[in-house]
Formats: C-alpha cells, structure tokens, sequence
C-alpha cells in the first residue's frame, strides 16, 4: 500500500517546500489540478526537478485529446497521469497506450461515475494502471465518502490497482485501510496540519502496518 500526497492549494515555491519535509514519507507527490491550472505543467517540470527520486503524478483529469495531453505531462516530468473515467473509451484507450509507450502510467479518476462496477469493468479491459474512487470537495462537503465504491471497484477488477482520494483524515485512515487500496491519495490530511513531517511520518506508519 502506497502513500499519494495530494498537493492542491499551492504554488510551485511551497509545492517545493512541502515536498522537502514530507520527501521521506511519501511513495508519489500530486500536482493536483488546481496548481496545474494556476502554474502549468512548469509545476510538474519543477518539482521533478527537485526531487529526481519521488514519484510525480499529474492530475490533468483527461477528457480529451488523451494522446497529446498524457505525452506533454510526461515530457515535462510526469510518471503517472490522470483520465477521468467519464472519458470516451477510445481517449482512455489512446491515454494507455501513449503511457505505455513511454514507460509510465495511469490512473483514471472515477469521479461523478454512476455505475461503478460496470466501468470499473471495462477500465480493467482497457488496460489502466489505477482505477480511483474519489469523493471530490463539494460531496466531502455533504459527509459524502469512498469506501463502499472502493470495495465495489476490487470486487470486480483483476488487473489494475486501485486508489482511494477525498477528504482521508488519521481519524479515518483505519477504515481506508480495512479496504486495502494500493495507493492512499492524502491531501489536507498533511498538508493543514503544523507538523508536515510528524503528519506524513504517521499515516505512513499505519499504511505500513496495514
């Protein structure tokens, strides 16, 4: 079980300077959409850059053009890219095999998606990496959560790995864990506690015992 930490409501200076007290902790460092939109893919160029050795995802949540987008993500630093499963078929198609050709994945976002199963399904065909359920802020909002999805989606899929995101706080941490995702997406969970460090050190305790 991995540790995702979702970077959101920075720019790229404090991007930079998160990721160098939490660098020890994490498995991958999010670009998250917000600060793809504010800075541009330069944030994903720049934290790479600085940190050579830690995974960068970049969530461009994908709904068309998925060939081009998933190539310029990676030019500029980016492991895994993200597609949103509302998505046409052939653009998740296309986003695969442009991250396959070059060495690197996807993760498709589940978010809004009203069958889960079904599309998990057909996800899992396709050839995706990670398949994410992910309570966005405005559902977070309502006490909306993930885990009944998460566990819908691992009942079904054979191959892709699975990721869990919105709203995860420690509080919540055993129960995520009880569902055995591969990949924990956590973002103000760290990043509004004081303690950077102490946080990451600790979710990454108890994903490890998980």
């Amino acid at each position: 079980m991995k540790l995702q930490l979702a970077l959101d409501l920075v720019n790229i200076p404090q991007a930079i300077e998160v990721v160098s007290q939490v660098e020890q902790y994490v498995d991958i460092v999010e670009i998250g959409t917000p600060v793809v939109i504010n800075e541009g893919l330069h944030a994903v160029k720049q934290v790479k850059e600085a940190f050579p050795n830690v995974s960068i995802l970049a969530d461009l949540k994908i709904m068309d053009a998925a060939g081009y987008e998933v190539s310029q993500a990676v030019n500029a630093g980016a492991d895994i890219v993200t597609i949103l499963a509302a998505a046409e078929d052939e653009s998740i198609k296309g986003a695969v095999a442009e991250a396959k050709k070059l060495g690197k994945e996807i993760l498709v976002d589940m978010i809004a998606v009203k069958d889960i199963k079904a599309r998990a399904q057909q996800l899992d065909e396709f050839g995706v990496d990670y398949i994410c359920v992910h309570t966005g802020y405005d559902l977070q909002a309502v006490g909306k959560n993930s885990f009944e999805d998460l566990k819908a989606i691992k009942s079904v899929v054979k191959n892709a790995k699975t990721a869990v995101a919105g709203g995860i706080k420690l509080e919540t941490l055993a129960e995520v864990i009880a569902a055995q995702p591969d990949l924990v997406i956590v973002g103000g969970g760290i990043t509004s506690q004081k303690n950077l460090s102490e946080a990451a050190s600790k979710f990454k305790e108890l994903i490890a015992q998980g």
